[in-house]
Formats: structure tokens, sequence, C-alpha cells
């Protein structure tokens, strides 16, 4: 039923800039990193000759994770303020679905969402690396693992802005909290290992990256979790 919900969300947003949204990020990166590598292209190849592939990806990560914590607020309080602009929860909650049902078609939406920009993320950076030449053997895993394992990683934020951006009409607050989230991440790297807010630069960078994932994934259902145990007793209007 859960799919279902989801299929109605998609039919929600068929006229909205959501999709867009979630285009804007990697379009974005990728965007920059094509002027990064025009005008300092003798640079970058100088200090990255011997693995060019390897040195677009440090390139693009370092704008992938502040535009990941950006998106992922934006994205759940825009699926949100659907309803919210409206006035439309007790009527839909009036519905014979169920809350879990409602909750869970708002998260997968997001989840759906991130997750197209994160696969447009490895296509275009795929794209970017054959355009400029590089003629070495393709390396899917790395390409595969910095486009996805930060999304694991960010699992928890994700579940935190799908919650606050449900149970609250006004969205200054989670718009705030994504935004905080933002600036903490480019702090990452002077952040201990038990901080959520390092673990998608971890999954990117860091030999435990599969460990920074794994603990994305479990703090992420514990959030979600949590979030549908508020929804599912607080009042709406």
């Amino acid at each position: 039923m859960i799919g279902r919900m989801l299929s109605v969300e998609l039919l929600k947003i068929r006229r909205k800039l959501l999709w867009m949204l979630a285009a804007l990020g990697p379009v974005g990166v990728i965007g920059l990193q094509a002027v990064n590598y025009g005008l300092r292209y003798d640079y970058l190849m100088k200090l990255y000759g011997d693995s060019p592939w390897e040195g677009l990806l440090r390139q693009v990560g370092s704008l992938m994770l502040p535009a990941l914590f950006i998106g992922l607020a934006l994205v759940a309080s825009m699926s949100a303020g659907i309803e919210h602009q409206a006035g439309a929860w007790k009527q839909l909650l009036a519905l014979p679905v169920t809350r879990l049902q409602v909750f869970g078609g708002k998260v997968m939406l997001s989840l759906l969402l991130l997750l197209s920009s994160c696969t447009l993320l490895l296509l275009l950076t795929l794209g970017m690396g054959l355009l400029l030449g590089f003629d070495s053997q393709v390396p899917w895993a790395e390409i595969v693992r910095q486009s996805y394992l930060p999304y694991l990683a960010a699992l928890p934020f994700i579940a935190l802005q799908s919650w606050l951006s449900i149970v609250m009409a006004n969205q200054a607050l989670p718009l705030t909290v994504g935004t905080l989230g933002m600036v903490l991440s480019m702090f990452s790297l002077l952040m201990p290992v038990w901080m959520p807010w390092g673990w998608p630069d971890r999954a990117v960078r860091s030999a435990d990256a599969l460990q920074a994932a794994g603990s994305g994934l479990a703090l992420g259902v514990l959030v979600l979790l949590i979030g549908y145990a508020h929804f599912a007793r607080k009042d709406v209007s």
C-alpha cells in the first residue's frame, strides 16, 4: 500500500518543481567542475596526471556533500509543503489510508528523488571524465561508491528532514536544520567518527566507507521509527 501512496505522491509533483530541484544539485556540481577544469585544466592535470579519474572524483566530492545536505532539506520541505500550503492534511488522513502509509509515501518520495539525483550525478561524472579525454580505465567501483554511499550515510538526515517537514506547517525550522547540516558537513574532517554529519564524507574518502554507510542506514531507520511514532500521535490541522 505504501507503493500506492508513492504513486499518488508522484502524481502530486507532476507539475511541481521537485524533479527539477532533484536534477539541479548534480547539474550544478558538474557545471561548477566544468568551469573549474576549464580554468585550471593544466594545473589539475599536473596535480592528478597519474590518476585523472581520482582527481575528478575528489573535485566532484568536494561540492557533492554540501549539495546533498541542502538538497535533502529542500526536497523534504517541498514534498510536505504540498499538503501544508493547501491545508489538506485532515482531508488526506480522512481517506481510507493509515498514517503509516501517508508517512511512508512522503519519505519514499524524498528517498526516490534523492536517489535519482545520485544516479544523475554518476552519469554526469562519467560523461565529464570521458569528455575530458580520460582514456585510462574507468574506475566504476569508485564512481558508484562516491555516488551512492554518501546517500546511505545521509539517511539519518533524510529521515529527520522528512519528519520535521511533515509535522511542522512552518518550514522555517526544518530548512534551518538543513542549512545547519550543510554548514557542519563542511567541517566533517574535524569531527569525531561518531558524529553523523561526518559520515557522508567518510563514505567518500575513508577506508571505512562501508561502515559509515551502514551506520547511516541503521540510524536512519531509527530516526524514521521515532518520526513515525510522533506523527502517529500528532493532531493535524
